[in-house]
């Protein structure tokens, strides 16, 4: 029988940090997870939910604070899922994430090894380069903010402090442009309606903005007035485009793209390198610490110049651009085709030579490359948060390139993959952890793997 029940009321002292950012208590063995807490703090829960293993409670009341307990600076904090740790400060979320990519690897890969600190962000505010924000009609207005926690309920949100100010003054206009027009948003539950989101996109490098109207309606009605309306409140917009998304599904974007106004992309430059992104190019969203990133990869890559370099789950090229302008010749490897289109086209674009992109899966495209005689001598992979196919991790120890470079976005993963190139002959040298989104759970993380 569990010691606790639904509704129960106890005092607990926090001593620990899961995942997701929830404080972990226990009660006589039994653990519980209370959002919002943080390690040595002592707080009154009530229990909200119990499973025979754990349980869940809410704070109602704080006894005493942990020292790296801050004030969230989000008016809607609370109620927002985006973020999930702005009441711990910055430094001690570094730590957490530390700890967490370490305890991975110790955890899941039994591997004690050198985690260096946390690469932070000097202004760990107002990085994100892409808003992708729904859209509703509530409280009599038109409303454009963020899903309230495990809800579709929308939060009117004037700004949010992650996404640069150029994104959230165009949602807005648009927004209002919108409202003044009278469009009727989507409702998911009548199926009926006009607009479901509004994208913005923005080149920190650049500044050039994509607006993107996205609806569930191939026709838009007025949009003649639509355009003239964004173009005289965002007089400085470079693009506006249609996304059409007629299905009845969570993803936000459909296949179809009109252009409305301007080119059908802008442009934003990582590490001196210009790419060009369309409303459904994958971009990182920070590019201030994509920089620092691929920076810790190509100085764990030792390149000289001589080397041959595959790097598999390529996705738009940035990686392998990256690289060929220190390496021989880079082999970029995806199986999406439209990454594939627009590496090659950003190759082009930056009069990059020394680089070839394959479509297909890297456990199969690799083997191919070897028997038409090319030996890469660093492997650099950066795959989807599942981690990479056990099938290419044994194709890339056969094919025994001196290093390998791993960029993850998920260490649990990134750790069990380790364990699996540790018993096929490589040896863990170090891992750094990259904050690519601040006041998340989120982590990024690279390792280098050396040949025994």
């Amino acid at each position: 029988m569990i010691p606790v029940q639904k509704n129960d009321e106890h005092v607990v002292e926090i001593v620990d940090l899961t995942h997701e950012g929830s404080g972990v208590a226990r009660i006589d063995g039994y653990t519980v997870f209370i959002p919002g807490a943080l390690p040595t703090e002592q707080v009154k829960i009530k229990i909200t939910k119990t499973t025979k293993s754990y349980g869940f409670g809410r704070i109602i009341r704080q006894k005493t604070k942990s020292v790296d307990r801050v004030e969230p600076p989000c008016p809607v904090y609370n109620q927002c899922g985006g973020c999930q740790l702005q009441h711990l400060s910055y430094d001690a979320e570094l730590k957490f994430k530390h700890n967490r990519v370490r305890d991975a690897f110790a955890r899941l890969a039994g591997l004690e090894i050198p985690v260096h600190e946390t690469i932070g962000m000097e202004d760990p505010w107002g990085y994100r380069n892409k808003a992708q924000v729904p859209v509703a009609f509530q409280s009599n207005k038109l409303m454009a903010g963020f899903y309230q926690k495990r809800s579709h309920r929308i939060i009117d949100m004037d700004y949010c402090l992650i996404q640069n100010k150029e994104n959230d003054e165009a949602v807005q206009a648009v927004r209002k442009v919108l409202a003044d027009l009278k469009v009727p948003a989507y409702d998911e539950k009548k199926k009926a309606g006009v607009i479901r989101h509004i994208m913005a996109r923005h080149g920190y490098h650049t500044n050039e903005l994509m607006v993107v109207l996205v609806t569930k309606v191939k026709q838009l009605r007025g949009i003649d007035k639509i355009v003239e309306g964004i173009l005289k409140a965002l007089p400085n917009v470079t693009s506006i485009q249609h996304n059409i998304n007629p299905d009845d599904t969570n993803v936000i974007l459909g296949k179809k793209n009109v252009v409305l106004y301007g080119p059908s992309v802008i442009r934003d430059q990582i590490a001196g390198l210009t790419y060009e992104i369309s409303p459904h190019s994958f971009f990182q969203v920070n590019p201030l610490q994509t920089e620092k990133l691929y920076a810790k990869a190509l100085e764990y890559a030792q390149l000289t110049g001589d080397e041959t370099v595959v790097d598999a789950y390529c996705g738009i090229g940035s990686i392998s651009l990256s690289l060929a302008k220190q390496a021989k010749h880079v082999y970029g490897i995806e199986i999406v085709p439209q990454a594939i289109d627009d590496a090659r086209r950003n190759a082009q674009a930056n009069g990059i030579e020394n680089v070839t992109f394959e479509y297909g899966a890297a456990e199969k495209v690799m083997p191919d490359l070897v028997k038409a005689g090319i030996q890469p001598d660093v492997i650099v992979v950066d795959p989807p948060r599942k981690g990479c196919d056990e099938e290419f991790l044994r194709a890339a120890a056969d094919v025994a390139p001196k290093r390998i470079v791993y960029v993850s976005c998920n260490a649990s993963t990134q750790a069990r993959d380790a364990k699996l190139l540790t018993e096929l002959g490589y040896t863990l040298v170090e891992v750094t952890p990259v904050d690519m989104f601040p006041h998340t759970t989120h982590v990024e993380s690279v390792a280098l793997f050396v040949r025994n």
